[in-house]
């Protein structure tokens, strides 16, 4: 076969990799998406702060708003029954001058979207269905073959294959990854009462219990338990999986009824040492995996692909040369690690007995109840990282920013 001769290639057909062929596509970058065909995906992903900024920009906002549900109010519940506990904290959109925190949305309804969005972009953007089988790299350019023999030459390889990257793999990348003692259920259900807009995340001894609203009367939930109790829940009926599910959340939206395809997955994390080598980067969670905690890992891998796009149009004359390469890495990497370090310490605080611990973060949630300065800067940061050190968030009051990129 001829070989296809691209500015870049990306590698991974979820959401990251999608969205990254996408913004790469439109910043005017001829573009060839690897894409396998994915598994079902029933889960949810709260997009927050320049992840919608970055959608937004491609075009996509307006589609997300349809499909999603705004997030008006988050609130946290201590649930640990333990003698040390937090009082409950909620945090208003309102409070900074916003309608909403983000957009609630299922992950196959964002995949289609983002999907239709790649077709119509055919002039900049080739979708390939074969998987990859082998990738070279070169002072001036990638390799790649896939297994139906189909063989890239591109400037840069973007890997955006998850966490057993066959790209970070022949990069020479190491991967840092750590276990907890949890799993988590994913379940959609239907609900009684109206949620509002409104996420509660119940923290529990065995880690967060945590409701995210989606259109009408239905929600998301990731429920975060031991790997033993996790397997009696999936194989509880749906009739007392549903009570459970209404007991576990004290009945605030009233009765449940649990959808089909629980799904369950243990919880673990890593981090790429580093996340670019000779003519490729990496992206999602190629480049850092999270437990679903806080709406952190889609959210950063995103940054990740807007990071990429406007380092990429800084550095069209050598696009994935050396000097590139160490501008994406010195970009993502205080995002990554500060992130990194808040969930695993929420976690873990959660997990812990020690009187000292549950004591700290009582305090902790404590002060964040009781002081509206120092709330509304953990939310503008939650929002848009690092903008509790600049003079005004890059979002306007009603939403993010619309540029086109």
């Amino acid at each position: 076969m001829p070989t296809i001769r691209r500015e870049v290639a990306v590698i991974g057909g979820g959401l990251a990799g999608t969205s990254a062929a996408i913004g790469l596509a439109k910043a005017g970058f001829d573009t060839v998406l690897i894409a396998p065909p994915a598994p079902a995906d029933k889960r949810s992903t709260a997009l927050i702060g320049s992840s919608l900024d970055f959608l937004a920009g491609c075009g996509l906002l307006d589609e997300i708003e349809k499909a999603g549900e705004p997030l008006r109010v988050m609130r946290i519940v201590d649930d640990t029954m333990r003698l040390f506990r937090a009082p409950n904290v909620e945090f208003h959109a309102s409070e900074i001058d916003r309608d909403a925190f983000g957009i609630n949305i299922l992950n196959a309804d964002l995949m289609s979207i983002l999907r239709e969005s790649a077709d119509r972009l055919a002039d900049r953007l080739t979708i390939l269905p074969s998987p990859l089988a082998s990738i070279e790299t070169g002072e001036d350019h990638a390799v790649l073959t896939l297994a139906s023999g189909e063989v890239i030459r591109a400037s840069l390889a973007v890997g955006a294959d998850g966490r057993k990257s066959r790209v970070r793999e022949a990069a020479g990348i190491a991967m840092r990854s750590w276990s907890y003692p949890q799993s988590a259920i994913v379940i959609n259900f239907r609900h009684q009462r109206d949620h509002d807009g409104v996420s509660t995340e119940f923290h529990t001894r065995t880690g967060p219990f945590t409701q995210v609203p989606l259109p009408g009367r239905r929600s998301s939930l990731v429920w975060v338990e031991r790997p033993e109790t996790a397997e009696l829940i999936l194989a509880a009926r749906p009739e007392a999986l549903s009570r459970m599910v209404e007991e576990r959340m004290h009945s605030i939206l009233g009765a449940v009824e649990v959808e089909e395809d629980v799904q369950s997955f243990p919880l673990s994390g890593a981090t790429a040492t580093r996340f670019g080598a000779e003519r490729s980067v990496l992206v999602g969670e190629a480049a850092h995996v999270f437990p679903p905690i806080g709406a952190q890992g889609l959210n950063l891998g995103l940054r990740d692909v807007a990071e990429l796009v406007e380092v990429a149009g800084r550095h069209r004359d050598d696009l994935g040369g050396v000097a590139m390469i160490a501008a994406y890495e010195k970009a993502r990497g205080t995002d990554v690690a500060t992130r990194t370090a808040a969930v695993d310490v929420l976690n873990r605080s959660l997990l812990s007995g020690l009187l000292p611990v549950q004591v700290l973060r009582t305090l902790g949630v404590g002060l964040l109840s009781h002081l509206p300065v120092l709330r509304r800067s953990l939310m503008r940061e939650g929002v848009e990282p690092g903008s509790s050190l600049r003079v005004r968030l890059p979002f306007g009051p009603r939403g993010p920013r619309r540029a086109s990129i």
